[in-house]
């Protein structure tokens, strides 16, 4: 036999033998467009490897935010996690208060944790319908965003924004919560334990949701460690670390509540862990009414003229109000210089704002901690060995908000 019939023979033994496949895992959101790729190698439907790429919206966020006055600063922490808003817009105005000295009354906290409680549940609402739907069962989905629609109508009521809200200011709120959002409030909390119990009836015990994400993309809680994980994400392999609990802030050390964690860190731990914060969440919210009884209502911000924009009607009348207000909307307050970072438990961990103060009209340097950016780093190692559909799942269950991929 010829030298050249043995090298065709080579090469069709090769041609027959099994080969891997390059897939760009997706479709994914229109709006992560380069920031938002994983290309996965799959042999048949096992992932052999990921491959990760973050890229940018271009927004360029802590840039902007260094020539901005502080409290221009906080309509760009909406677009970070842009399903728990109000989250982000309150550690803002913690992180300058922090710098600046302020206390606050303790009716504002006590509204601050009810909202960011609030944006706690539809924050999670949306991670784990989203796992259901990525699992088959589209009715817990569209079951859960009716109760969610409530929620945006609390933050519509109070702010007049739903998604990106701009909520509260560096001092306290614009303006105190008036009948229509407490009705509303009042009326979401008997909603919500049948709501959360029926969506856990759906799916909590079901046979083929509980075999589609146990032991999907698992991760130790050495691992979860070591990579910087923090919140429900590191929680569902053991942890119990809560920033609330660890570091108290809005006065959450006044409150009782339980901080669920799992064992095995897999889709279905996390799962569990987000519903069990909702019905934590819950408990805060009632406990946060209940103490709001004792307090003066007409208290929604506190006392700092140099910092907090005076009522329109003292604008129009005194000249005092009217030398405060054009002094800070026009960004010519100056703030102490200092260092200091705030961190509060955002819907999917540590959301943490590292600011430097130079003692000008803007931050010199400012540091969003963004959680997603964090964990999602290992979403590589979490999918490797498995099926392409426990990657889907993943993925899902790991909550990855792109607004925060992006700086």
């Amino acid at each position: 036999m010829s030298d050249q019939h043995i090298q065709h023979i080579q090469l069709a033994e090769e041609s027959i033998q099994k080969q891997t496949t390059t897939l760009n895992l997706g479709p994914t959101h229109p709006a992560t467009h380069g920031i938002f790729e994983n290309v996965l190698e799959i042999d048949g439907e096992k992932v052999l490897s990921a491959t990760q790429r973050l890229g940018y919206i271009h927004r360029a966020f802590e840039k902007i935010a260094e020539r901005r006055p502080f409290g221009q600063i906080q309509p760009l922490t909406d677009r970070l996690n842009y399903c728990s808003a109000p989250i982000n817009n309150i550690g803002w105005q913690l992180t300058v208060e922090k710098l600046l000295g302020l206390t606050m009354p303790k009716r504002v906290d006590y509204l601050r944790v009810i909202m960011m409680e609030l944006a706690r549940i539809a924050d999670h609402l949306i991670c784990n319908s989203v796992v259901a739907v990525d699992t088959g069962a589209l009715t817990p989905f569209t079951y859960v965003f009716q109760v969610r629609e409530r929620i945006y109508e609390i933050y519509e009521s109070i702010c007049g924004a739903r998604l990106t809200t701009n909520i509260g200011r560096i001092g306290g709120f614009e303006r105190n919560f008036n009948e229509d959002t407490w009705n509303k409030l009042s009326k979401l909390m008997e909603l919500l334990p049948k709501a959360l119990t029926e969506f856990e009836t759906l799916l909590n015990r079901n046979r083929i949701f509980m075999d589609r994400c146990i032991d999907a993309g698992p991760i130790s809680a050495e691992r979860a460690l070591n990579y910087g994980f923090t919140g429900p994400n590191l929680r569902a392999t053991g942890v119990d670390y809560d920033v609330r609990v660890h570091t108290p802030y809005c006065s959450y050390e006044d409150f009782q509540f339980d901080i669920p964690v799992g064992s095995r860190g897999d889709v279905y731990d996390r799962y569990m862990v987000r519903n069990g914060e909702m019905w934590q969440s819950i408990s805060i919210i009632n406990q946060a009414i209940d103490k709001l009884k004792d307090l003066d209502p007409s208290v929604y911000h506190a006392d700092v003229p140099a910092y907090y924009l005076p009522e329109k009607k003292d604008v129009y009348t005194k000249m005092e109000a009217l030398i405060y207000h054009f002094k800070i909307v026009m960004g010519e307050i100056d703030i102490q210089a200092g260092e200091v970072y705030q961190a509060v438990e955002g819907g999917n961990g540590e959301l943490g704002y590292y600011l430097i103060s130079d003692g000008g009209r803007a931050p010199f340097r400012l540091h969003f901690r963004r959680p997603c950016f964090i964990y999602y780093q290992a979403y590589p190692e979490m999918i490797k060995d498995g099926l392409l559909s426990d990657a889907v799942i993943t993925l899902s269950s790991l909550n990855v908000i792109a607004g925060e991929l992006d700086a």
